[in-house]
């Protein structure tokens, strides 16, 4: 169960948001202090599985042929086969539309060279390249834990956002997805909670509530 002073924040947050024509995603924004980003070991790059989901539709790609591609089909949202790798990476925009359109990508861990050296110039930058698997597993778990996980990544910047989930979720399950996320947040940081300015809840659209 959430804090109530996180209940509370997120409360705030919901009711001072305008209600819009289309589904709002729900996101803390962090503020960090006394933190060298220029360093890339200080960054924040991490994948959190939040407790209560996301909210929303998370789409999973998977690269792989053979068992790997059958056992992923019911599950994975798009499969690529190994011959289908080139037909994004010789198209430009193709391959910009792959990585936009999904969140996440697994890979059987053999492509991993090739998937690099052909299509990493546009899903590495994005942090989206694939989570490689080997070709025997099942990716039924992975993929499942996948669709309930955020990206957090600062890169360079002292402010970044990170969603917790949407606004037709529950107050309460926004509010447990947020101590979660901060937790753990907190934990990556050399000094933890001290390493943190400021820390605000919004609607996408909405005006920014202090969390911290």
């Amino acid at each position: 169960m959430a804090e109530k002073r996180t209940v509370d924040t997120v409360k705030k947050a919901l009711e001072a948001a305008k209600e819009r024509g289309f589904r709002e995603s729900v996101e803390i924004a962090i503020n960090l202090k006394d933190v060298d980003l220029s360093v890339p070991k200080n960054r924040i790059d991490e994948e959190f599985s939040l407790p209560k989901g996301r909210g929303k539709t998370i789409r999973v790609c998977v690269f792989a042929s053979g068992e790997l591609a059958m056992k992923a089909r019911p599950i994975a949202d798009l499969v690529i086969q190994p011959q289908e790798i080139e037909e994004y990476a010789g198209n430009k925009a193709k391959a910009r539309s792959l990585a936009q359109d999904f969140d996440f990508f697994v890979a059987e861990a053999p492509l991993m060279p090739t998937i690099g050296k052909r299509l990493g110039v546009v899903l590495g930058p994005r942090g989206k390249m694939p989570r490689p698997v080997p070709p025997t597993s099942d990716p039924t778990s992975l993929i499942n834990a996948m669709r309930k996980t955020v990206r957090v990544r600062s890169k360079d910047r002292r402010t970044f956002h990170a969603p917790i989930g949407t606004r037709d979720m529950t107050v309460e399950d926004l509010a447990e997805n947020l101590d979660f996320l901060m937790r753990r947040v907190i934990g990556k940081l050399e000094r933890g909670r001290f390493n943190i300015r400021s820390a605000y809840v919004k609607t996408t659209m909405g005006p920014a509530v202090k969390y911290l």
